[in-house]
């Protein structure tokens, strides 16, 4: 996506979804991308973020000369002092999102192991002494603890730095410590906030090995699911259901065929193209399927009611899943009607390390419960449809984001016993 992208363009492209995703104001952060002649391209200052422009960017040359219509940022000095400190950054990301930013004025760092691939994504996670914004003693302070190995670094009463060897790369790091942190922030309001053990993190590094087969001719009927699968995982990323690395949605074609969204790939760009067919347990040629395809072939296999899986990564119903709290679907009619029963499993069965694993995810799920809750991980809606599953894991997020700003004002209170019974017989469940 970002290979051929000018500096310009690329810095405008990210600073779009950081502002669009709330990570930060009209006025604050910065970006920039080191060019292989030493030049800085960099975001300008006190130009409105919401509504920045390719030639609003600002060139600065080795020399120190600016090249553009508008002054560099005001943080340009720890963005100059952090590519010194290390050569292997080529990009520099600085937000204030209000979740880290609520770390950053509390002097606590979040703690990445609450999911799988997080740890990855965001390296070592180090911690910036305050100093003034824009001053040559921030950048000082900021590139020290890059330059001891770190790759995320909170600064105290301030936001967010992260590096990478692209801005996208710099930009997942952000995305991801940001995702833990409203997590946290989430989950501690509900209960005990669990971690996952070095163990329990190796688990998620599975390879998958399927053989591949040439896919020719796709049927009209695949065609369509491809296109309503793009539209759903864009509505997702957007609704903050799934993150850039993270979600991953499947259709059922035919009895033992499959369409599925890919392994690494951006989920914000991904086209009908990326998609991957699987059929005959053989993958589409060219095509790497998400790590979980074992996983949603068994629930086809084993259900033939279901048509459709969403894997997904919301963070008021995942909030859930991180503490020692168990998530009642008796607050409204529709979350009952819609979500029924939603169990929550331990850690690690839903990444298919073993046939045992498969089989008691799928040996869970039915008419009556059709969403898992998998403990520090995801939540998995199935339904005989696309829009059913999509449904339903909206009304589970909004229905735990209920919960969650109910605790500001008391305890829930659920629908009886009574009024539950006097639902399942009006609505025939």
């Amino acid at each position: 996506m970002f290979k051929f992208l000018h500096p310009r363009d690329e810095i405008i492209e990210i600073i779009n979804r950081i502002y669009q995703n709330g990570m930060t104001t009209t006025s604050g952060g910065n970006l920039s991308i080191l060019d292989d002649d030493g030049s800085i391209w960099i975001t300008p200052k006190g130009i409105d973020k919401g509504s920045l422009i390719p030639k609003n960017i600002v060139r600065v040359l080795p020399n120190g000369t600016v090249d553009g219509i508008h002054e560099p940022s005001s943080e340009l000095p720890f963005h100059i002092a952090i590519y010194k400190a290390r050569r292997d950054i080529k990009a520099i990301v600085h937000a204030h999102p209000p979740a880290l930013v609520s770390f950053a004025i509390t002097r606590k760092i979040p703690d990445t192991r609450i999911v799988p691939k997080a740890s990855e994504i965001c390296g070592k996670v180090g911690y910036a002494k305050y100093a003034l914004p824009g001053s040559n003693a921030l950048g000082a302070v900021i590139a020290s603890v890059f330059e001891s190995g770190h790759d995320t670094v909170l600064m105290e009463n301030h936001g967010i730095v992260t590096v990478g060897n692209s801005l996208f790369h710099a930009f997942q790091k952000l995305e991801t410590l940001d995702f833990c942190a409203r997590l946290t922030l989430k989950a501690n309001i509900l209960g005990e906030v669990k971690v996952l053990s070095n163990q329990e993190l190796e688990l998620s590094r599975k390879e998958i090995f399927l053989d591949e087969f040439e896919h020719t001719s796709p049927s009209s009927k695949e065609k369509e699911l491809r296109k309503k699968i793009i539209s759903l995982i864009h509505r997702s990323y957007s609704q903050n259901l799934v993150t850039s690395t993270e979600g991953t949605f499947s259709a059922r074609v035919n009895d033992d065929e499959f369409i599925i969204t890919p392994w690494g790939m951006d989920r914000k760009y991904l086209s009908e193209e990326d998609l991957v067919l699987i059929k005959n347990n053989k993958r589409e040629a060219g095509k790497k399927p998400s790590r979980s395809v074992g996983l949603h072939r068994e629930i086809y296999r084993n259900h033939t009611f279901i048509n459709a899986i969403l894997i997904a990564h919301p963070p008021n119903i995942l909030a859930f899943g991180v503490c020692d709290k168990k998530f009642d679907t008796r607050t409204i009619p529709e979350s009952y009607l819609v979500l029924r029963e939603i169990p929550k499993i331990p850690y690690g069965a839903e990444l298919g390390k073993s046939e045992q694993d498969l089989s008691s995810i799928t040996n869970l799920i039915s008419e009556n419960t059709p969403i898992i809750l998998c403990e520090n991980d995801c939540i998995i809606v199935t339904g005989s449809s696309l829009l059913q599953s999509y449904d339903r894991l909206e009304v589970a997020e909004f229905s735990a984001k209920s919960v969650i700003a109910s605790k500001a004002i008391g305890e829930v209170v659920p629908i009886n016993k009574s009024e539950i019974d006097e639902l399942e017989k009006a609505f025939g469940i």
